[in-house]
């Protein structure tokens, strides 16, 4: 069986593209050089710029695909230029899309596929519904054989994944929590999530590859396990071996006094309770079953963040901005006691 994977290095993507080589898929990348070092030997990369329709028209002609993913198509109009490079050239086309994409406000904290797509926080969510109506409207017309998945909260070992950091992402929390310092937990920490390690995600993936009852639909891949951010948080502190000293800031009060991106990922997001219902995953694939407890896979991803100095990225200027954020709420605290 023979796959090309448009992207294949990144934090979902990598997991599947190993795994996919170790059970004996012939692997093709497009993809720019990025962690190419870290690829199976026996992965074949494809050096050509996908935005460069016309070039990798060229590099592809006469290749036939049993599976074709996009793992970096973020707007219709590049899920418009894959319709015209593969149509006719896979027998599966599956694109990575977003549970984000379901209805917000939650109208039920259990999701499954059936839950309306709907999302006017995040602008990000919005595209990835868009890119989902056009390859479903192009399965509808043309019998494009597309499959949808919707991964959620999905983490490798390089980075934390938290529910508030900055732009340079989570190590300048890791590091607040190393230094003694509080560190900020939107609402009350007891929201409902759910964490996915990309080790367990690629097994449900892989399972839906070449999977004849795959075609022309939608699949949310996550763990059975739900948490509330206060576990989660929990978890990466006692990881580092640590105490944790929580900071409890409402999810609109963080929105309104910051320049990041907190209606999108958070009122958008992960403020809200959320379980997922995989049953419609498992019938697909009856071998798919998690192996990573959050705690388990975090400590994975801990000791290789702590032991890796080019995953430490230091952010001070969020770091000094939850600095501001808590000093400003316990002064208001005072003069209300006052």
């Amino acid at each position: 069986m023979k796959a090309l994977f448009i992207g294949g290095t990144g934090t979902i993507s990598m997991a599947i593209t190993r795994l996919a080589a170790a059970q004996g898929w012939e692997m093709y990348l497009i993809n720019r050089g990025s962690r190419s070092e870290e690829l199976p030997e026996e992965v074949k990369v494809l050096s050509v710029d996908i935005n460069d329709e016309a070039a990798a028209a060229k590099l592809l002609d006469g290749m036939q695909f049993d599976v074709v993913c996009d793992f970096i198509g973020f707007v219709p109009e590049q899920l418009e230029r894959d319709y015209r490079l593969f149509s006719g050239k896979t027998k599966q086309f599956m694109y990575i899309s977003s549970a984000s994409a379901y209805h917000k406000p939650l109208r039920d904290y259990r999701i499954n596929e059936g839950t309306a797509l709907a999302n006017p926080y995040w602008k990000y969510s919005r595209d990835k519904i868009a890119c989902e109506d056009f390859l479903m409207k192009m399965y509808r017309e043309n019998g494009f054989p597309v499959t949808i998945i919707r991964p959620s909260h999905t983490f490798d070992e390089r980075s934390v994944p938290l529910g508030v950091h900055g732009t340079g992402g989570s190590w300048q929390v890791v590091k607040r929590m190393l230094e003694g310092k509080p560190v900020i937990i939107h609402g009350d920490g007891t929201s409902l999530w759910t964490m996915t390690f990309n080790r367990d995600f690629a097994k449900g993936f892989v399972g839906l590859m070449g999977n004849c009852h795959a075609i022309g639909e939608a699949f949310q891949i996550t763990t059975d396990e739900t948490l509330t951010w206060n576990q989660i948080y929990q978890a990466i502190a006692d990881a580092l071996g640590v105490t944790l000293k929580p900071y409890y800031v409402p999810s609109d009060f963080l929105m309104a006094v910051s320049n990041y991106d907190f209606e999108g990922s958070l009122i958008g997001d992960k403020a809200n309770s959320v379980v997922f219902d995989n049953r419609k995953l498992k019938l697909a694939v009856p071998g798919f079953c998690p192996e990573y407890r959050f705690d388990q896979a975090v400590r994975i991803t801990i000791d290789y963040v702590l032991s890796h100095p080019e995953c430490q990225v230091d952010d001070p200027e969020f770091d000094a901005w939850c600095d501001r954020v808590i000093a400003a709420l316990e002064t208001a605290k005072a003069s209300l006691q006052s």
